[in-house]
């Protein structure tokens, strides 16, 4: 699947920032905050295409700009004293992995540009007034549009035809989570199948989880897109595994760990996609024009 096919660019905010009037002395290199959900070891291979679409604008990590990360490490309680943290380094921009994070970058600062890479619904959550406007300090990129729920649901009958039970896996501690298990329900319903809903809070509830699918004769299990259950990638696909139960997915990153089939978005391009707004941003701030 095409990245593009799953991206609804939100623009024009950049030029909404407040503006500090001309710089008075030599400009300093730009700071800029990094907060991921997952931890730094599990993502590497989607957070490192942010320097990679950093250096497509002619950008060098360390020549050009600076850089202070900060991880959940896929405990999501963690996001808003981590956002605090990087609000009072006063960083020029702050890129942010998932939603609950652009939600406690948002409750930190109101005045910092945020760029989210992967929100779900951002006039929903109240991160922006409308996708086409803005109006706040937030924007970025759409990873999950209408009709994606239907389809992770065609594929997965695709894969076992004659499903008459369909599990969800859901992080209960991912408020994106209840947006998206609604979707898969509604789209389960359609097709006649009942459902098993289990609720996890920790990565040590997950093996317990798929023990209460197997409990219930789920023919699959879609497991919904959250930092913690991608940071989990690997205990997932070895409890479906031994479990013998199949699972579908909306990253790739848990197929190449061991899941069987995803249909969704391909992160590292979406965190190389979001170079192309703090690139807008720096250079909006750097000319500190006031209109």
């Amino acid at each position: 699947m095409k990245r593009r096919e799953f991206i609804t660019l939100l623009g024009g905010a950049a030029a909404l920032w407040p503006c500090n009037g001309l710089a008075q002395s030599p400009p300093k290199r730009p700071l800029i905050g990094f907060l991921g959900a997952g931890s730094k070891a599990a993502g590497a291979r989607y957070y490192s295409g942010f320097p990679v679409g950093m250096r497509d604008f002619g950008y060098a990590e360390g020549r050009d700009y600076g850089v202070e990360d900060r991880y959940a490490d896929g405990d999501a309680s963690r996001l808003p004293l981590l956002a605090e943290e990087l609000v009072r380094l006063k960083p020029d921009v702050i890129l942010v992995a998932t939603t609950p994070g652009v939600l406690a970058a948002k409750q930190a600062t109101a005045s910092i540009p945020i760029v989210g890479v992967n929100l779900t619904d951002p006039a929903g959550f109240g991160l922006v007034a409308s996708e086409a406007r803005p109006g706040t300090n937030v924007t970025g990129i759409l990873y999950r549009l209408e009709g994606m729920a239907e389809k992770q649901v065609e594929i997965a009958l695709d894969l076992m035809p004659g499903a008459t039970n369909m599990g969800i896996l859901v992080d209960v501690n991912n408020p994106t989570n209840m947006l998206q298990r609604r979707e898969v329900e509604a789209a389960a319903g359609k097709s006649g199948m009942s459902i098993t809903t289990v609720d996890v809070r920790t990565v040590d509830e997950i093996g317990a989880a798929i023990q209460t699918f197997v409990r219930e004769r789920a023919s699959i299990v879609v497991v919904l897109a959250s930092a913690m259950l991608v940071n989990a990638r690997r205990q997932i696909a070895t409890f479906a595994l031994v479990s013998r139960l199949p699972t579908a997915y909306s990253f790739r990153e848990h197929v190449e760990d061991g899941g069987l089939i995803s249909y969704g978005i391909d992160l590292r391009q979406n965190f190389r996609r979001g170079a192309y707004f703090v690139d807008r941003i720096l250079k909006v701030r750097s000319r500190a024009i006031c209109r």
